[in-house]
């Protein structure tokens, strides 16, 4: 959708102690590829609109989309969206947008993912994706600074994922982890033995996770052409 409709706040889930999941319905939703974003407008009762993209966590349920919002300090729009946003409050919504930071199920190459931080959500869309209608190798690194910091713990930990996870903690590990605190490595990057090794790769995280992460994928030989990134901040 091209133009701007309205989406009900249905659900808020906490996902870190600032990032949450919000759950909007969205009548007529057209549905979206995973990796897509939207652009959600709020506007005040003297008509001053504000709008920020955020990225969608998973396929779409019928009319129902899932975002993945980090609240900022001193944001004008997230701290709101994350916590004050009344439960059947009305914002607007555009989208899906973006075509490039994409992932098809019907791709049968091997898949490697990389986020840093709450860049997590459009990766989980393709995980979730991944899961109910691909049997492509997947693997997702994900760096955050410590274990608090992880989201959607549940089902990146548990059964039946069809996803391979490592997780990579910056500042602080948890007890017993065999890796210490820092940041992604070239060896983090290496794909399990015997897995395909030019696999396309998404990179999704801050600017300066990016960048490095990127870095570090082209240096390894993944062809620049395989490697997609979005950045935020």
């Amino acid at each position: 959708m091209s133009t701007w409709t309205p989406a009900r706040l249905v659900g808020r889930e906490d996902q870190s102690a600032t990032g949450r999941t919000l759950y909007l319905d969205v009548p007529r939703w057209p549905g979206h590829l995973a990796g897509q974003h939207v652009d959600v407008r709020l506007t005040a009762d003297d008509g001053y609109h504000a709008v920020r993209s955020y990225s969608l966590a998973a396929p779409a349920e019928g009319s129902r989309i899932e975002l993945g919002v980090q609240s900022v300090p001193g944001g004008e729009v997230s701290p709101y969206l994350a916590d004050d946003l009344p439960l059947n409050a009305e914002v607007e919504v555009r989208g899906p947008l973006g075509g490039w930071f994409v992932w098809r199920p019907d791709t049968d190459g091997a898949v490697l993912l990389v986020a840093g931080g709450c860049g997590i959500v459009p990766l989980m869309a393709m995980i979730r994706a991944h899961r109910n209608h691909s049997t492509a190798p997947m693997h997702l690194v994900y760096s955050v600074r410590d274990p608090g910091q992880i989201w959607y713990r549940e089902e990146l930990t548990g059964t039946g994922l069809g996803t391979t996870v490592h997780l990579v903690h910056t500042r602080q590990a948890p007890p017993g982890s065999s890796r210490p605190p820092g940041r992604v490595t070239a060896s983090d990057l290496a794909l399990p033995t015997g897995a395909d090794n030019t696999p396309e790769c998404f990179v999704c995280g801050p600017t300066g996770f990016v960048e490095h992460a990127a870095g570090l994928l082209t240096d390894a030989g993944h062809p620049p052409g395989r490697i997609r990134t979005e950045r935020f901040g």
